[in-house]
């Protein structure tokens, strides 16, 4: 799986970024653990914030290229959030984790025995499985970076944007667009059987009939076989909504103008996608995807960050860059939350969330999350929000 995937009024005024913190309060109601999941005494009960917090920021620095870029930006990204912080210090302490989880084990011990109180990242599943494990007997909680929702739970919680969030956001989308029944299509990997999960989960809480399930095999040629089917499939279950699993780097172009080209007319049979069909940009012209849906973070916000983040290092941001910001915005308000125990998982765990580069967020009770999300649409080559992200938790369809 890749690491890198509530209903009252929007706030009307945007919130710069500045402001993002005093915003927001904590995160959900504590809850059942994931059976897979790290365990043991999840509460420090120990920090002072009127006094610098230390937070262990456990990054693959020595990892290959890829990682190493994404390493900085989040780094990066969350001194830009401490700099915004009002009311609380934070010490930063930078850990290599070399993208293995062993080093990332041996380094969250060291961040422990350093005085770390919370610890954010790794990124990488495995890492972050093997961070949280090590820590688990210290009662220090890790806010990874992954989106794989399996390794949450215990001490771990994940910050990246998980199938599940899209796969809800989306289907109460086609729900409100009055879809009734919906064919699924994923890829065979366990990245895609993970997303077939979500979106028949998010199908059943919003009243959406799966009305049949297609796969194909993962090759030009498999896609190719498998496209009649698929076509047909939809055809025979009169669905009104196609919901895929794959990316732009992957089969989604092949996959919806093999199946444009057997029939399937989006403009009366809606394409929906969790992944972003946005990313990379040249994705936005191709013509197969047009008048597609996807799940987006607030647009607003995230604009906001991005341009802080090119004001103050003079280059945009890697697309993970803002979950480091979002890490220090829930560890910052937590600590100003004036809990005895501030970074324990009743503090982290608050219905009314955070705010963050991205817009609203909060962490559930089995250590995913919830991010407050709009949908967008492809048309004439452009991105257009159809639906905005909700600034809060209170209502609002986010």
């Amino acid at each position: 799986m890749t690491d890198a995937v509530t209903r009252r009024p929007f706030f009307t005024r945007p919130i710069g970024i500045r402001n993002l913190f005093r915003s927001a309060t904590g995160l959900l109601a504590a809850g059942a653990l994931a059976a897979c999941a790290p365990t043991g005494n999840v509460s420090r009960g120990t920090v002072n914030p009127s006094q610098p917090v230390q937070v262990a920021l456990l990054l693959p620095q020595s990892a290959n290229a890829s990682d190493r870029l994404v390493a900085q930006n989040l780094e990066n990204a969350a001194r830009l959030a401490i700099a915004d912080l009002q009311g609380v210090s934070i010490d930063l302490r930078v850990y290599d984790t070399a993208g293995n989880p062993t080093q990332a084990s041996a380094m969250a011990l060291r961040a422990a025995d350093e005085g770390a109180k919370i610890i954010l990242g790794p990124i990488h599943a495995q890492d972050a499985n093997a961070a949280g494990s090590a820590v688990a007997s210290r009662g220090i909680n890790v806010l990874s970076f992954s989106n794989n929702s399996d390794i949450a739970g215990g001490n771990v919680f994940v910050l990246g944007q998980t199938f599940a969030n899209s796969a809800d956001r989306l289907m109460r989308f086609a729900a409100g667009q009055g879809r009734r029944d919906i064919v699924v299509v994923s890829d065979p990997d366990a990245s895609g059987q993970v997303g077939r999960r979500a979106i028949e989960t998010a199908a059943a809480a919003n009243g959406i009939r799966v009305a049949g399930a297609e796969s194909y095999e993962l090759s030009q040629q498999g896609v190719t076989a498998a496209a009649p089917n698929i076509a047909t499939t939809v055809r025979n279950t009169g669905a009104s909504g196609v919901f895929f699993t794959a990316g732009t780097a992957g089969a989604l172009p092949m996959l919806t103008q093999l199946l444009r080209d057997n029939g399937i007319d989006p403009n009366v049979t809606a394409f929906y996608g969790l992944t972003r069909w946005d990313v990379p940009a040249s994705a936005v012209t191709t013509p197969s995807l047009q008048g597609g849906y996807f799940a987006v973070p607030d647009p607003s916000i995230t604009a906001q960050f991005n341009a802080r983040y090119a004001g103050t290092y003079g280059a945009a941001p890697h697309p993970l860059a803002a979950l480091a910001y979002d890490g220090i915005a829930a560890i910052g308000a937590a600590l100003r939350s004036g809990r005895a125990d501030p970074l324990g998982r009743a503090s982290l765990t608050q219905p009314s969330g955070f705010v963050g580069a991205n817009g609203v967020f909060r962490f559930t009770a089995d250590g995913s999350n919830q991010r407050a999300l709009a949908v967008a649409q492809l048309r004439d080559n452009r991105v257009e929000v159809v639906e905005n992200a909700p600034r809060s938790f209170s209502g609002a369809g986010s």
